[in-house]
């Protein structure tokens, strides 16, 4: 959930002064005319401007390469002409991804271009466009294989179809072959994809073998029957992936750590004229909601109307049973969207032809037709599934019942503590020392462990932009508590107040009083069971302060390395063996920081704090379904699944503070 993020010098932080406003020679308008305007032939946009098309050119951009080349396959899988898919990591560093679908089209092109080379040399080029190539696709933009071609150092391709097999090369997305016949077609069928990302382009090129499966795991339940076969030829290692029940796999993967309150999940599978819909729904005794959505196996994170149309559906089919059940008395008021949605576990999959997103990161489907759709089929599927289940029903139907009580004693719980503030004229938590700053922009809030520790803090910092909050020992494990119970914390409240934003219904991250709020915790076992707590807390209650960016962890370092006159820290036990080697005195001291507190307040400056110089490690969430399921397991009621974890993960762990 990390990344490491050095952050430069900002002149407008720490030093209470405005950015200097430059100055510009007269005349100095001239020197923009028609000769600076640049046309980038061919792939060379790509090249320079990277991040427009993969995002990133850190390790999330790199695999971008890989989900580009593999989501063509997927398209082949989705208009029926492929059941298996093989991704192979190799020992150089290469990618290998082979499908048995058509394969790429060979033949002279109306450009005069062989079609192959097209189709990896020019951008939005592509069979996705006429509606002949493919019905349902995902790569819409036609700037996959190119842009993966672009920004590849060597790129192959071997296409076998028409009776041959066909290749080209490429070096940084020129073809350095012509489109070549390299043999018959035999029994093979498909498309071959051989790439190396170019190192001139990437901060690396060291592909995650766990990043990959689980992004191909998803694939293979969005698409069921669907055989997805990953090798890493370097670490010798394998996983396959083969679902047939689709969805409701996947359903029982993201629950595999709760207690569900039925077996099987509530499935729909239905096709509504050109729309494919299909849904698995189940809940568990949990108070969060985990409901994930993709058009065209495109997670679209920020829903749409796909998800529009199933809330309406469950909402309303679980008032109607509860209704006619007798369950709802007529003197009480309907369930709230909110209340249906505790503890559910669902996934909602659309299949379109000519899909609308919103937005050049497809995180919103438009398509305004699909939530009638979408709803019709939701709601059969657990109507029926309701009557035909009476014992799961009334399970269902009483969560949500207990959901709408609790939801009202938060609702009370937190307008006391509103009423309380305003009586108390909205004052600031007692322990925060507050910055000067007022813009949130600028402004920085510690979290810190204990008072000791926030003392030192407290006197390392700088106050015009800096703000420290010491933690009353451990936070409330907020997994295992309802939202009225975590407003009466008094380790828990200080901060929703110091953070000034709300929390539960009433969050508004516009109102959030810093933009960059740090967890600062000691480097042994207790500061990392405290920020596991904190983070914890922010994914549950406040996951738009990560989704936002706003979220850090501090790096203090673990030893101190001195001479007496010359002093260097290290953030682990290779760095100090590497400071050692190289300060190679006979009168070397080294002290190994146990705790914030045991650092002076002007060495916490130097090393953890100086915006200068200082390492923050910024969270954000990569694959939420996975982060949930960590959550869960580490924080949750039951207790073989952290305690299998811990076994499994044990051979890792290199620096051990007991």
């Amino acid at each position: 959930m990390t990344d490491n993020a050095k952050r430069p010098k900002d002149p407008t932080v720490g030093t209470g002064s405005q950015p200097q406003r430059s100055t510009r020679r007269r005349g100095a308008a001239d020197d923009y005319g028609a000769n600076a305007i640049q046309v980038l032939e061919g792939l060379e946009a790509v090249r320079k401007r990277p991040g427009m098309y993969i995002g990133s050119t850190d390790v999330r951009g790199l695999h971008h390469l890989v989900w580009e080349v593999v989501d063509n396959s997927i398209d082949e899988a989705m208009a029926g002409h492929a059941t298996r898919i093989d991704v192979t990591l190799l020992a150089d560093g290469t990618v290998r991804v082979v499908d048995d679908g058509r394969g790429v089209p060979v033949g002279r092109h109306s450009t005069g271009k062989d079609a192959l080379e097209v189709v990896h040399t020019v951008l939005h080029a592509g069979g996705k466009f006429g509606g002949t190539g493919y019905k349902v696709s995902g790569g819409l933009h036609g700037v996959g294989v190119s842009v993966v071609n672009a920004l590849s150092e060597w790129l192959r391709v071997e296409s076998a179809r028409d009776g041959a097999v066909w290749a080209q090369e490429y070096v940084r997305g020129k073809p350095t072959t012509q489109v070549t016949k390299v043999g018959p077609q035999g029994d093979r069928r498909g498309t071959t994809t051989i790439f190396r990302a170019d190192s001139e382009m990437f901060e690396t090129t060291e592909f995650s073998f766990d990043t990959i499966a689980q992004r191909m795991r998803e694939s293979a339940y969005l698409n069921k029957g669907l055989w997805i076969r990953l090798v890493d030829e370097h670490h010798d290692r394998e996983r396959s992936f083969y679902f047939e029940g689709g969805l409701m796999s996947f359903v029982r993967h993201l629950n595999r750590n709760k207690d569900v309150l039925h077996d099987r999940p509530i499935y729909v599978d239905r096709t509504d004229g050109v729309t494919k819909i299909e849904v698995a729904l189940q809940y568990n005794d949990s108070f969060t909601e985990n409901v994930y959505a993709f058009a065209n196996n495109i997670n679209t994170v920020d829903g749409g109307t796909h998800l529009t149309g199933f809330r309406t559906a469950l909402t309303r089919s679980l008032n109607e049973f509860a209704r006619k059940s007798g369950i709802l008395k007529d003197a009480d008021g309907n369930l709230s969207g909110e209340d249906v949605r505790d503890g559910l576990t669902a996934v909602v999959s659309v299949k379109l032809p000519n899909p609308e997103f919103e937005g050049q990161t497809k995180a919103k489907l438009g398509n305004a037709f699909v939530t009638p759709q979408v709803a019709s089929a939701v709601a059969d599927g657990i109507v029926q599934y309701l009557e035909e289940n009476p014992g799961d029903a009334r399970r269902i139907v009483e969560q949500c019942l207990r959901s709408a009580r609790a939801r009202e004693a938060a609702r009370k719980a937190r307008d006391l503590v509103i009423r309380k503030g305003a009586l108390e004229g909205l004052a600031l938590p007692g322990k925060l020392a507050d910055c000067q700053e007022r813009d949130p922009s600028k402004s920085e809030l510690y979290l810190v462990e204990g008072d000791s520790a926030g003392g030192s803090a407290k006197g390392g910092r700088d106050r015009r932009f800096q703000a420290i909050l010491p933690l009353r020992g451990k936070i409330l494990n907020v997994e295992k508590a309802r939202l009225d119970r975590i407003l009466s914390s008094e380790n828990v409240r200080p901060l929703i107040v110091a953070l000034g934003a709300g929390i539960g219904e009433t969050f508004d991250i516009a109102k959030l009083r810093y933009h960059r709020v740090i967890i600062m915790t000691d480097a042994d076992v207790d500061g990392a069971h405290i920020r596991t707590l904190l983070l914890t807390f922010f994914y549950r209650h406040m996951p738009l302060i990560i989704e936002q960016g706003y979220l850090y962890i501090a790096q203090p370092p673990l030893f101190r390395v001195s001479t007496g006159k010359v002093t260097r820290y290290a953030q682990s036990e290779a760095e100090r063996d590497r400071i050692v080697k190289e300060m190679n005195a006979k009168n070397l001291s080294v002290q190994r920081f146990k705790g914030l507190g045991e650092m002076n307040a002007d060495q916490l400056w130097d090393t953890t704090m100086n915006p200068e110089t200082r390492t923050l490690l910024r969270a954000h969430i990569e694959d939420a379904a996975e982060a949930d399921a960590i959550f869960t397991m580490l924080m949750g009621e039951k207790v073989a699944p952290r305690k299998e974890f811990i076994k499994t993960e044990a051979r890792k762990v290199r620096n051990l503070d007991i």
